[in-house]
């Protein structure tokens, strides 16, 4: 059984009690496993739903599980998730406390690119997993996984470093860790932008403790620096994971 496509609205939670939504990713997760929506799941060795607290305060999403991830059934545990967990530390993001998971639960062969109708098939997923975590902040690493989020016209290069919303969240697109591989200036590129993650989810979590509430400002504008991607990220090849 495969969750049913909900409009995300994270900032409200109206009509759902904690053990509801606790429910979801357990629930989204055994349909993952079982999922035949599309041909993915002919040559996958497992799905890889994705991992997490249900109060995550940052929503990390990636591409696509690769190699290691078929094999073990969990995000980023290879080279690229490597390059993640370091980047995490120094941005000060314990990953234990963090949502981390994929627009396309399962590994596309030789891994390639998801197509556009594998990432439609998973979106259902995508979006009940934001509905139950209800993070502080979204961060997309790579042009497949904003597209994912916010569909096919969207453009990596215009939208990184941008101060830009998915529902009412705060949405922040920066490069995938797998980029590092082949281009190591891009490793700050990621660290900056996450650390903006962080001081976003800061500046709430003091909000919430004078008394705001969840009211958002609606004027910021993320960024690293105030800066776009160097040129030499903007010149990297985009890395399949």
């Amino acid at each position: 059984m495969t969750p049913r496509p909900v409009e995300f609205a994270p900032s409200t939670g109206a009509g759902m009690t904690p053990d509801k939504r606790s429910e979801i990713p357990e629930t989204t997760a055994a349909a993952v496993r079982t999922c035949t929506r599309c041909r993915l799941h002919r040559t996958r060795y497992r799905a890889v739903p994705g991992e997490g607290p249900i109060d995550a305060p940052v929503f990390l999403i990636g591409e696509a599980p690769g190699r290691d991830e078929d094999t073990s059934g969990r995000p980023f545990v290879g080279a690229a998730g490597k390059v993640l967990d370091k980047v995490l530390q120094v941005a000060g993001l314990p990953r234990p406390q963090l949502y981390i998971t994929n627009v396309v639960k399962c590994r596309p062969p030789e891994n390639r690119a998801p197509k556009a109708d594998e990432i439609a098939s998973c979106r259902p997923y995508l979006l009940a997993q934001l509905e139950a975590v209800q993070p502080k902040v979204i961060v997309s690493f790579g042009a497949t996984a904003l597209r994912g989020l916010l569909g096919p016209s969207a453009r990596f290069k215009e939208a990184r470093g941008k101060g830009i919303e998915f529902g009412r969240v705060p949405l922040l697109p920066t490069y995938h860790p797998a980029a590092v591989l082949y281009n190591r200036r891009i490793e700050g590129e990621i660290r900056n932008d996450l650390r903006a993650a962080a001081r976003l989810v800061s500046a709430e979590t003091s909000g919430i403790r004078r008394g705001r509430g969840r009211k958002r400002n609606r004027s910021h504008r993320v960024s690293a620096g105030s800066r776009g991607p160097s040129r030499a990220a903007k010149r990297s090849a985009r890395p399949s994971r």
